[in-house]
């Protein structure tokens, strides 16, 4: 069953006032009110002013029982909060009934790495031509800095300092931050440079340009990755922050300085770092089990 007319109505005038939001964004808005619109009405309700907190809080544990993510209902909660707001603003309603109402927490998925091994063979693979030595030199400085892919790419060439062996990174929230460059990354990235003058264009200035001479957006870089990682056998859905995980538990696993990795990562919070602290714990606990006498299994 469609929602009423009305809703639909109040939904797209509501969207339309969203137009400094970005279109992924308004789409999601868009799915979640609509769907809401669509359950509501199955408690014949025809107008928001007969959505209350108990409605909404219903509309949740149902979809939280259908098997949604803590994120996905703190969106949905979100665009909903977001509409009461628009329609309290004009009149339309007195108080927002979503305005209380937190999503429940989902179970924290760990990050996905790849152990030393794994890593050291993935990028040591590829040939000596030009686009494998440009993917290979990206490969070295998502594993070696630990950058986003969205970092990666918006890399110019002024950005980075061999010689002091540091790159300028610009992170979320537009913050800048110096990461360092392993020496192996170093070395991969000047046998990039001797032949990126074959493909970029004479006025790009991206670091890594593709076919056309022109900057590398985030979602080739993802799709060459994954090429890569199936080309040479290594089938464990790697993607970019996969790199960027493995840098991270590494760094801890051998470091244990939580807050230097925190920095080099540019999280904004400690807390994003800790998931880190638990990848590195999977690793000693195996390591117990495997070492201590009082841990190993007995044999049948």
């Amino acid at each position: 069953m469609r929602a009423p007319l009305a809703l639909n109505a109040d939904i797209e005038r509501f969207l339309g006032a969203l137009q400094h939001r970005s279109i992924h964004t308004r789409a999601a808005y868009r799915r979640d009110l609509t769907d809401f619109a669509n359950a509501a009405i199955q408690d014949d309700i025809t107008n928001w002013q007969q959505v209350d907190a108990q409605r909404i809080r219903h509309y949740i544990a149902a979809r939280h029982r259908d098997g949604a993510h803590g994120r996905s209902l703190s969106r949905a909660l979100s665009a909903l909060r977001a509409l009461f707001r628009f329609l309290c603003e004009r009149g339309v309603m007195t108080a927002n009934p979503a305005q209380s109402i937190r999503a429940p927490k989902s179970a924290r998925h760990l990050p996905r790495a790849l152990d030393v091994d794994q890593m050291t063979s993935l990028i040591e693979q590829g040939g000596d031509s030009i686009l494998d030595l440009r993917d290979r030199a990206m490969w070295e400085l998502l594993y070696s800095s630990g950058v986003r892919v969205s970092e990666l790419t918006g890399l110019n060439l002024g950005d980075t300092d061999l010689n002091a062996r540091e790159a300028r990174v610009i992170g979320k929230g537009r913050r800048e931050r110096i990461v360092p460059i392993g020496r192996l990354a170093i070395q991969a990235l000047k046998e990039w440079l001797k032949s990126r003058g074959n493909l970029a264009a004479a006025d790009e200035k991206a670091l890594f340009v593709g076919r056309r001479g022109q900057r590398l957006s985030n979602r080739s870089v993802q799709l060459r990755l994954r090429a890569w990682a199936n080309r040479y056998g290594i089938n464990e859905g790697v993607h970019p922050h996969m790199l960027r995980h493995s840098f991270a538990s590494h760094m801890l696993e051998s470091s244990g300085d939580l807050r230097a990795v925190q920095e080099l990562l540019g999280h904004a919070n400690i807390s994003t770092t800790q998931i880190y602290t638990h990848l590195d714990f999977q690793h000693l606990a195996k390591v117990y089990d495997a070492a201590h006498p009082r841990a190993k299994r007995r044999s049948d």
